[in-house]
């Protein structure tokens, strides 16, 4: 992305943390195709014939953000870092009604209007990795974070480095650990 555009987003992105709803409108187009990459990305393991899901998704992070009475972004890294998470809620919380309806809990549908029909396995994997992300989370929120932005955003390891405000070494390590334990909090769950 040229140096004039990512300008524009992170100057329209501060205007809309400031309170300023249109600058969101505006901010839009410039990041479109970027976040339904995002939200390809926080898909990855979906059933590869639903490609509305990915539109669905990125329209119901918009919804609940454009409803938050306020944001703090500081820029494109961290805007895209923060609709990522919120995919994953969106994500996370339709499975979640998902498993609730077909146990017979009543739930009611979000949003997102061509959702898939996800397979038990992988709702199950889904929940799980949210679970093990929480439970890091707590543990440790930067490395938490650090996997967000690698493997749910999408950012390389330098754009998480500047996301962060710490060092390409620190991600990596980060990296690492993070994904060990990871595997380490799930398997044992598995077992």
């Amino acid at each position: 992305m040229a140096g004039t555009a990512r300008g524009e987003i992170t100057r329209l992105l501060v205007r809309w943390s400031d309170g300023d709803t249109a600058a969101l409108d505006a901010v839009v187009p410039l990041v479109y195709s970027e976040l339904r990459r995002i939200a390809a990305q926080s898909m990855r393991g979906e059933r590869a014939d639903h490609t509305l899901q990915a539109t669905a998704l990125v329209h119901e992070a918009f919804l609940r953000l454009a409803q938050t009475s306020h944001v703090e972004v500081h820029d494109r890294e961290h805007f895209y870092a923060l609709m990522a998470r919120t995919m994953r809620r969106v994500l996370v919380d339709h499975y979640r009604e998902m498993v609730a309806s077909r146990r017979g809990g009543g739930a009611t549908h979000v949003a997102l209007e061509h959702a898939a029909e996800a397979r038990a396995d992988q709702l199950a994997d889904l929940l799980a990795l949210d679970d093990a992300l929480a439970q890091l989370e707590r543990l440790d929120r930067r490395k938490a974070r650090v996997i967000e932005l690698r493997f749910f955003a999408g950012l390389d390891v330098q754009e998480t480095a500047r996301a962060l405000s710490v060092s390409v070494p620190t991600i990596v390590s980060d990296t690492r650990v993070a994904r060990a334990w990871l595997i380490s909090w799930l398997d044992e769950r598995s077992a």
